[in-house]
């Protein structure tokens, strides 16, 4: 289950207070790390990310929100990347980003059960498996 970043949570309670106005993203970028990743990470910093193999941060851009509480966003869609072309390592979480290589990470968390992806594996998040709750 994940949860908002600083710069996120910064930006909703400017937005709501109306001294910020916060401008939604034109997309948005699933990244996988191999380590934990502080409330404090951007998309330029995020600790361990996978890189090289073939590995590239996947557009979702279809997210559902439910109407109970806690309020929990979860993917609409499969997310899929490509065939690892080596190995990538345990893959332990995951964040929601502003863009695909830099921008600002809105939430992030922590995988369920960490997972090893090798060379020929294929990283995939079935419809709903990500989790972002606003408690």
């Amino acid at each position: 289950m994940g949860s908002f970043s600083d710069w996120a949570e910064d930006a909703v309670l400017k937005h709501i207070l109306k001294v910020g106005a916060m401008t939604q993203p034109t997309n948005l970028y699933v990244g996988l790390c191999k380590s934990t990743i502080a409330e404090s990470a951007t998309g330029s910093t995020l600790p361990n990310e996978v890189t090289g193999g073939a590995y590239a941060r996947k557009r979702c851009n279809t997210w559902a929100v439910s109407g109970t509480t806690p309020t929990t966003g979860s993917n609409n869609i499969a997310i899929q990347y490509a065939e690892a072309t080596a190995n990538w390592g345990t893959v332990t979480d995951f964040a929601v980003v502003t863009h695909s290589t830099t921008g600002q990470v809105l939430a992030y968390g922590k995988l369920t059960t960490a997972k090893k992806i090798g060379t020929a594996d294929t990283a995939k998040f079935a419809t709903g498996d990500l989790d972002i709750t606003l408690d």
